[in-house]
């Protein structure tokens, strides 16, 4: 019984893999025992690369080992259910399986239920052919793997396929861009993958949307060392504006006196807030912070300084939190359903971007898509002078830190100049990235070189020891059009069918300037960004 031919690619590719640790380990061996003495081999540069090599194939070898044991345990399974007679009662199955998925458990010294959800997972890899195959060839994980099969779930079979077939298929209509999934870290691949199923899911995200909502809770955890954690599950906007809130009020407060770290920050500002205890605990007074208040001036005024150890809520001078939210016109004019594109979230609702907008809530600015390609357009009339449009253009085209496996979300990044303005680096979108500060001095410190970037994508980066990290774009899609609308354009146009490469809003004239032709740098572009984006009655 065979599930599908990569496990046989898995096996020669564990041999390969074996013999290559083999080589390098040979090589290790001379060096270790300075058989290069004399030459002009750094030694320790050079052991430090094979490590780096060695973990490389390590990766590869886990990967390949993962086929096997996912193709075994699903074979295991299915060669239970073959021994019975064709016939054999529901019973007798369940049975046979379940005692399949004990031994199973027993061979791996893992739980009945962890065995269990093993071979189930197990099912749905060995079902996607495309992702077994990239795993048997190891370039991806098995928990890159096991994001594809998560995702697809509730999906129909066609709907599976081509979500598959988008991220695994280079010859795929629109595959995706950037970096391959395995060389995206497991987190952000997850990311990209809910995107896409967001936005090709048979259910609207509206529908699936009100069902979450109605699933909405705090759980409670007792955790180690007299600690505690509480988790909140809320509508996406909602975390995002708490998120953004505790951010903002814990920059506020940092500064040459605040031993706290923004991370240790958060949680006192959102306990204080939580509780109205008026001020935030240090931890030299948290014993007794609940009992403690404090009136003071409103957020952004100074005021005497607070009791030792402890910082009021309304005296700390909150920095502005700005949110992101990507939204396509025609959703926004309610004529689509389309999701819109919550910064540091993800897919939202159409309904929950219009009502962000209508709110006008001060730390959100609105952002417009073009209709041909999905890619933005245009920042918030609220922003007039061209670098901060640049500033935040940027951070819709990076979303995150670019630094290879960073997940620092753009409220706490710098935008950076890729080469240095003293290197005769220009302000130009194709010489700036977001990197989160660690990064940002890294990038100073070390020679990690990034790429330059382009207009719709961030730059790649290449290590010390030469290794190239492709970036991780954005897919960006085509806004959904309103039923016969297009067809209605052709009309009016007077044409047969609609050219790719000139939609009929777009006039053909020599005398119209293409805003690809501008440079950021050209004041056309503050004009333009100062004349309020008004919705049509």
């Amino acid at each position: 019984m065979t599930i599908s031919g990569s496990g046989g690619v898995a096996l020669r590719g564990v041999h390969a893999s074996v013999a290559a640790l083999d080589a390098l380990a040979l090589e290790d061996a001379a060096l270790a025992c300075d058989a290069h003495a004399g030459t002009d081999v750094d030694v320790l540069q050079r052991r430090y690369e094979l490590r780096l090599t060695r973990l490389e194939v390590v990766k590869r070898l886990e990967a390949q080992l993962a086929v096997v044991k996912a193709r075994d345990a699903v074979e295991c399974v299915g060669f239970q259910h073959a021994m019975l007679v064709p016939d054999a009662p529901v019973h007798e199955r369940t049975f046979a399986e379940m005692s399949a998925v004990e031994e199973i458990a027993g061979v791996l010294t893992i739980s009945s239920g962890a065995a269990g959800a093993f071979v189930d997972q197990s099912r749905r890899v060995c079902a996607l052919p495309p992702v077994m195959d990239a795993l048997a060839a190891g370039d991806l994980s098995w928990q890159h793997a096991r994001i594809v099969a998560d995702e697809t779930e509730g999906l129909t079979p066609v709907g599976a396929a081509a979500l598959v077939a988008h991220f695994f298929d280079p010859d795929a209509p629109k595959p995706a861009r950037g970096a391959a999934p395995g060389e995206l870290v497991p987190s952000r691949f997850r990311v990209k993958v809910r995107t896409w199923r967001e936005r090709h899911h048979p259910e609207t995200l509206q529908k699936r949307h009100a069902k979450g909502v109605a699933d909405r809770r705090m759980e409670y955890t007792p955790d180690r060392d007299g600690m505690a954690r509480i988790t909140l599950c809320l509508p996406g906007d909602t975390a995002s504006a708490i998120w953004n809130r505790t951010t903002a009020t814990a920059r506020g407060l940092q500064g040459p006196d605040e031993p706290r770290t923004l991370t240790q920050l958060r949680p006192d500002i959102a306990a204080s807030l939580l509780l109205g205890t008026g001020l935030l605990p240090g931890p030299e007074n948290t014993a007794t912070a609940d009992t403690a208040t404090f009136s003071g001036s409103g957020p952004g005024t100074d005021s005497s300084s607070p009791t030792a150890g402890t910082t009021g809520i309304a005296q700390v001078p909150t920095p502005r939190a700005d949110v992101l939210v990507m939204v396509p016109v025609f959703s926004l004019l309610s004529v689509t359903d389309e999701p819109a594109e919550l910064d540091g979230h993800g897919p939202i609702p159409a309904s929950m971007a219009r009502k962000l907008v209508a709110d006008g809530a001060d730390s959100f600015y609105r952002v417009l898509v073009d209709p041909r390609d999905g890619a933005p357009v245009e920042i918030g009339r609220t922003r007039y002078r061209l670098t901060e449009t640049i500033k935040q253009w940027i951070r819709m085209r990076d979303g995150k830190c670019t630094f290879p496996g960073c997940n620092n979300r753009t409220p706490d990044n710098d935008t950076d100049h890729l080469t240095a303005w003293k290197h005769g680096g220009t302000t130009g979108t194709s010489n700036l990235a977001q990197l989160c500060p660690k990064h940002h001095r890294l990038k100073h410190a070390r020679p990690w070189i990034p790429d330059a970037a382009t207009h719709n994508g961030p730059p790649g980066w290449t290590s010390p020891t030469g290794r190239h990290y492709k970036p991780e774009h954005h897919d960006h899609e085509p806004t959904h059009w309103p039923p016969g609308m297009l067809s209605a354009f052709a009309a009016t146009a007077c044409v047969d069918a609609l050219p790719e490469d000139l939609p009929p809003w777009e006039p053909d004239d020599d005398t119209l300037i293409d805003p690809d032709d501008l440079s950021p740098e050209d004041p056309v572009w503050a004009d333009f960004f100062a004349k309020p984006f008004v919705l049509p009655v």
